[in-house]
Order: structure tokens, then sequence, then C-alpha cells
């Protein structure tokens, strides 16, 4: 099979086009083939080895955390999904690729292309956490980093559902996008910390930094402490005192959880975004642009 991969650290440019040996199912396991893979700023970190400690690689890798496909093998044990089945969900075996192995899968409904099936696997279960672990409640105000992008237009949107008011900072090319998802945009940069006083003048409940471009001073300010702070994309949050929100629901919840937003996503209540669609051998440009930033939803991959 054609997959995108690499066996060194480095710039966009270790990804290479190879042909490798597919994978199979094995016990418990799912094989899908894929027709849409999510691109995530964790997968240039990934790349680029910076989060060598806490999600180790092992050479040679296929990028790729999301996955949304057409299953085409079933592994012993397996009940609940069929060949045939149309899912999305996390891969185990990289998803830059034209087949996967699948964790945590939900079936895909009809009412949603594969672009946007694949935009919620990662940026739901963030976002859904997240809000969660802030203990965010109606009437309170969110101040939300890097609201544009695939984590922040869904937590946004989850934000807003729950009666909150979202503070988004975003590019000013982002403004209107954010608008139409219920937030007050701001840009970031110098002088953040007025702007948001100015959309904001009854105060900051809590912040959810998922651009993690230095803005945790801004915050501690805003906030007038580390309390109710969470990153998930500032190396520097140990040095403020901030906490850094790594993952770890289990597959059951992930699952139960992704479900449910596909509904919402299906019923026309949770909007998925796609920015731009790339096909497999430019996978090296959809890392380079999601590197760069201001990206206004989702990136995804067509093996």
């Amino acid at each position: 099979m054609q997959a995108i991969v690499f066996e060194e650290f480095g710039g966009p440019e270790v990804l290479q086009t190879r042909e490798i040996e597919e994978p199979h199912a094995g016990p418990g396991e799912v094989r899908v083939t894929v027709r849409a893979a999510g691109v995530n700023p964790v997968d240039f970190k990934i790349r680029r080895g910076w989060v060598q400690a806490v999600m180790p690689t092992t050479f040679p890798a296929i990028p790729g955390l999301e996955v949304a496909g057409v299953v085409d093998e079933v592994g012993d044990g397996v009940t609940e999904f069929v060949v045939g089945d149309e899912v999305v969900g996390w891969a185990k075996s990289g998803s830059y690729a034209q087949y996967a192995l699948v964790g945590a899968v939900a079936n895909k409904p009809a009412e949603i292309s594969w672009q946007q099936a694949v935009a919620l696997p990662v940026a739901g279960e963030t976002a859904g956490r997240v809000l969660r672990e802030l203990g965010l409640k109606e009437g309170e105000t969110l101040l939300l980093h890097g609201a544009a992008g695939g984590v922040g237009a869904v937590a946004v949107q989850l934000a807003v559902a729950l009666g909150a008011t979202v503070v988004g900072t975003a590019s000013e090319a982002n403004h209107d996008f954010l608008r139409s998802l219920g937030a007050i945009p701001v840009t970031y940069g110098d002088g953040l910390v007025e702007r948001v006083r100015a959309a904001a003048p009854q105060g900051v409940d809590a912040v959810f930094d998922v651009a993690g471009k230095g803005a945790l001073p801004a915050s501690i300010e805003l906030r007038g402490g580390t309390d109710r702070i969470i990153t998930i994309a500032d190396a520097a949050a140990q040095e403020f005192g901030v906490a850094f929100a790594a993952g770890g629901t289990r597959p059951e919840a992930q699952k139960a959880g992704l479900t449910e937003q596909l509904r919402l996503a299906a019923d026309g209540k949770l909007r998925l975004t796609v920015a731009e669609t790339f096909p497999l051998a430019d996978a090296p440009k959809a890392q380079q642009l999601s590197e760069e930033g201001h990206v206004q939803g989702k990136l995804v991959v067509l093996p």
C-alpha cells in the first residue's frame, strides 16, 4: 500500500511517500480503507520529535491519529462492525495511508462527508474533555486562544451550547468565521489583555489555550491567578504553574463522545469546517500549513 513514512525527526521534508506492506486486523481490531485522514498540530510535533517523552515514535513511522473509512477487515472477537461499515475514529497504525487499523471507532452518519467526519475525533474529544476539566458553566466567560482551528472551532460551539460567552483569539482574517460560530473575536499579540477586557468587561472565568503562542502570561493576568487555565499546546505551562492537558480518555468514553458529537453534526447542531484537502503525496504541504498556523477549520489528507 502507499503511505506517508518518516524515518527521522525533522521538517516536512522527512515525510516520504512509500510503498509498504499493508497492516492486517488482529484480535479485537478493525482495518479500514482510508477515505480521509485528519491533520493535527500534534502531527508535526511528533514529526519534529518534540513530544517524544509522552508520545514515543518508533521508526519507520506513519503519521496521523484520525481516520475515516470503510471497514474491509475485522479481527477475531469483533462483533460490532462488519465489512462495508462506514466508520470514523482513532488510527492505531497511522492514517496517512491507504489502509489503517483503528482503535476507538464509531459509525459515520450518512449526512456528513468523510472530510467532515474526520474533523471530529481529536478535536471533539479534546474540546469536550478540557471544557469539563475547566468546569465551564452557563453564564460564564471563556477565553479561548486559537479559536479558529480544528479544536478551537469545536470548543467554541460546545461552550456556546453550554450558555457561556466565548472570547476567541485569532488573526483578523478569521474574525468573521468566529462570529459565525457565536464567539467574540479578538486579535492576539501585544495589547491582548486590554482587548480582552474591552470585549469582556465582566471578566474571564476560564481560559483554554489551544494555540500555544505564548499567551499564558496574559491569561494569568486576566484570571488574576493560574486556576481554571488549561493549555494543550504551550510547553512552558509548568514554568507558569498552568495545567497542561495531555489526554487520557478511555476508549469506551472516546467512542461514546464521538458518537454523540457525530449525531450533533448530522443534525446540523455542530458545524464542522474543512479548511483544505490534500492528496496523499501532498501531506508534507498539509503539515507545513498546520505548523504555520492561522488555519480556519480542519486540514484533511485524502489517500
